[in-house]
Parts: structure tokens; sequence; C-alpha cells
């Protein structure tokens, strides 16, 4: 049931004064875009008259069909806390939308819309839960990022070690605000890196909490002159940031994945569904881990899942079954990164899974505890793709998961990517200087 209608959305920005409206949606890499209108437009917004030029977003669409419009999705109406209480700024997360009133195939969410809907016909939902890392550094006088930082802090430090305590509180408070329900937030392994973890929700509400998360951590970091960077592996030495996705299947409103009398307590479904995402795992990788640096942080290491594997105890395995199982029960996706696009990586998730339950297929032998070598690892456990270019390798031979994307989104993500890839080859790095330029 829809929280607003278009009258309600009238009388609130007349009651609360709000003067500006953001219309936000998400690019093919994650990245939120916004057009601003102020509220003498609200009626043209609420008609879905916005439109705006899609060719000069990259990776969008072709030149022939640049028109696009944005559907403002009524529910994700917030006003910004950190603005002026008086000529107050609000935002919609919008749907993006083809002139003919058809959903634009290249818009992030319209994809994740498609595969709930998938998993509605097959009789299931989803719930799911997010906990996202990022790091909190020194801006310099003119406000330009470093990964400088005083701090010292380490898991669960606590004020005066944990320099960013204030910070992070303010973003909780602020994400509250908003109406988010914030499960825990923490200082992690890192010096200066912070953990917040969200509450379960509806897959779609979900990824929207993530995008706006991202700009609300932003936000209140500059308020304090500090930056904030969801990069994957910012600091050599230091901890990667990544973003955990907990998942749940419900069918009839019901968690299906329990199942007492299996070792694991795991139904069927559950082990169907964790074999499907094994099964494309390498090109959802792609997607889950999506820049150049993602795979600085995906090397093996205690606490870091660089198998394409399922354990219950083992971190370095890409799924986690957490050994409390109970009405509660769920499976942790732990390869994902700070820098992934939330609504397509759902979704390959789900599609997968789903697939995996189609098919029934059947679930490989749990990784090894990890309290194991790295070295007694059986040669058969496959490793995920260690470079950029081995994933985008790998998604070009995933038929199932190009589909999933759309051909055309597909085509244009691997193209960008294979251009970052070169791009990215072609430079001479610190590392090469200072390694062969006294050698040779």
């Amino acid at each position: 049931m829809s929280k607003y209608t278009k009258h309600d959305i009238i009388e609130l920005v007349d009651e609360e004064d709000v003067e500006f409206i953001r219309l936000q949606f998400t690019d093919i890499y994650g990245t939120l875009k916004n057009m601003a209108v102020t509220t003498s437009q609200l009626e043209k917004v609420l008609n879905n008259q916005c439109k705006f030029d899609g060719a000069a977003i990259e990776g969008f669409t072709s030149n022939d069909k640049s028109d696009l419009f944005l559907h403002p999705v009524l529910d994700t109406f917030e006003i910004f806390p950190w603005r002026p209480q008086q000529g107050k700024v609000a935002r919609f997360l919008c749907d993006v939308y083809h002139k003919d009133g058809t959903p634009f195939e290249g818009d992030s969410r319209y994809i994740l819309k498609e595969t709930i809907n998938q998993a509605a016909e097959m009789g299931y939902s989803f719930e799911i839960g997010s906990e996202c890392e990022f790091y909190l550094f020194q801006a310099d006088d003119n406000g330009i990022p470093s990964t400088q930082t005083e701090e010292k802090g380490g898991f669960f430090d606590i004020g005066p070690i944990d320099l960013g305590e204030n910070v992070r509180r303010e973003i909780v408070l602020t994400l509250e605000d908003m109406g988010f329900e914030v499960e825990a937030s923490y200082h992690e392994a890192g010096a200066s890196q912070h953990q917040i973890d969200f509450q379960y929700d509806e897959a779609l509400n979900a990824a929207d909490n993530i995008m706006t998360f991202r700009m609300v951590v932003r936000i209140i970091a500059k308020r304090h002159g500090l930056h904030a960077t969801f990069m994957p592996k910012p600091v050599n030495g230091s901890m990667g940031s990544g973003m955990n996705i907990l998942l749940s299947i419900l069918k009839d409103g019901k968690n299906i994945f329990s199942n007492a009398e299996d070792n694991n307590k795991l139904c069927d479904e559950a082990k169907w569904f964790i074999a499907g995402i094994l099964k494309h795992n390498a090109a959802i990788t792609a997607i889950a881990n999506p820049i150049i640096n993602s795979y600085k942080r995906l090397v093996p290491s205690y606490n870091v899942p660089a198998y394409n594997g399922w354990s219950v105890h083992n971190r370095n395995a890409s799924i986690r079954v957490p050994n409390d199982i109970d009405a509660d029960s769920r499976i942790e996706l732990r390869s994902p990164d700070s820098s992934a696009n939330p609504y397509l990586t759902i979704a390959l998730y789900l599609a997968a899974g789903l697939e995996g339950i189609r098919n029934q297929e059947e679930l490989p032998e749990a990784l090894p505890n990890d309290t194991m070598k790295q070295e007694e690892y059986n040669h058969e456990i496959k490793r995920l793709p260690k470079t950029l270019i081995d994933s985008i390798e790998e998604l070009e031979k995933d038929e199932f998961i190009r589909s999933v994307l759309g051909n055309q989104f597909a085509k244009n993500f691997i193209s960008a990517k294979k251009k970052e890839w070169s791009d990215y080859c072609s430079q001479v790095t610190a590392w090469e200087v200072e390694q062969y330029l006294y050698r040779f």
C-alpha cells in the first residue's frame, strides 16, 4: 500500500514550506544523478512530465531515443533534514521512462523491479538487509579529498580513539529523521573505517535505502570537514570496504530458508538458491565489484571473500550461511563492495538464485573451515575473478546474466568497463616507478 498520494505530496510541500525538489535517479554505474526544480513545477513533476536528455548520461541511451522522462516514486518523498528550515529542499527517487510511457530498459531500478516481479510469479518475495562500510578521511584546506587520517581506531573502538564517532552519530540520526531503521553503527577494523547496518526491508526499498544512505554519508561528512569514500580499497595494507547483503526468501509471507533436519539447517529451496548464485557468481562479480580497485580488496586473506563458494564458518567464502539459523534464516553475500550499483547487484543475485530453484541446481560442498591455511585449500575451489577484465569476460560469456541486465544495457556496461581497463593498463603507476626506475 502506498504511503503517499499526489494530494498528500501537494499538502506536504505547502505545509512544510518546501521550495526546491530534487528528482534523483541512478545511472548504470550506480551513481546518483539528479535534476532540480522549484515547487512551481510540482504539478508537472507529479504528472510525469519532467524530461531530460538521456544521451547526456554515459551508457544510458543512443541519440535516436534520447528523450527520457522522470516518474517520481511518491513514497520516496523526503525532506532533507540538513537543509534550511525555511525554503526546504525535498527529493523523489525516480523511475526512468520513454516518451511513449514504457519503462526505459537501462534504468537500474526497473531491472530490479522486473526480477522482483518474476519472483512474485513463482510465489516468492525477499527481505534484504545491508551492512555498508566506508572511510572518513581528511580534506585539505581547499576541500580536496585525501587518504589522510589522524585516527588510530579499530574494531568497535569508542571516542576519543574513534574520532569519527560524532560524524557517525549525526549520520544515523539524519537517516532516522528520513525514516530509516538503522540496526547498528560502529567503528570497523580499519583506521577511520565505519559500518552502518540496516534493518531488513523489501528488496526494492533496500536498494533505494543504500543509494540514499551513500548520499547522506557524503553530505554529513563534508559538513564536518571530512571526505567519506566508498572506494573498496582506499589504503594499501588496510581493510577494504564491503557492502554485505543479507537475504531471506519468503513464501506466503513466511521465511522458508530454514530446515531443522538438515545439517546446515537449509531447506532444499535455499540450497538450490545458493547453487544458482554460485553458478553465475563469476559474471555477477562484474556488477558487484565494478571498478579496478574492487579487486585490490578481493585477495585471499582473513575475512575477505575471495572464493566462489559457500560456508558456515569460512569468511573467505563469497556466501556465508550464519550458524544461528532460526526464524530469521538468511544467507550473507559477502563479496559485493561499496562501489556497486545496489539495484543491479541485488537483481542479479535474486535472478541467479531463482534460476537455481527452477533448475534445482545441486549445491557443492561447503568450503573448509576458515582456520585452515590458504595453501591447504583444495585446488578445485574456484577464486572469484582476480581483475576487472576477468569479471567482464565472465559477464560476456554468461548469457543468462546478460539477459537479466538486458542485452543493450550489458553491451553498454561491458564496453565502458573495457575502456576503463584499457585506460588503466596504459598508466604508469607510482609502484612501478618505485620498483623499476633505479634498477633498469
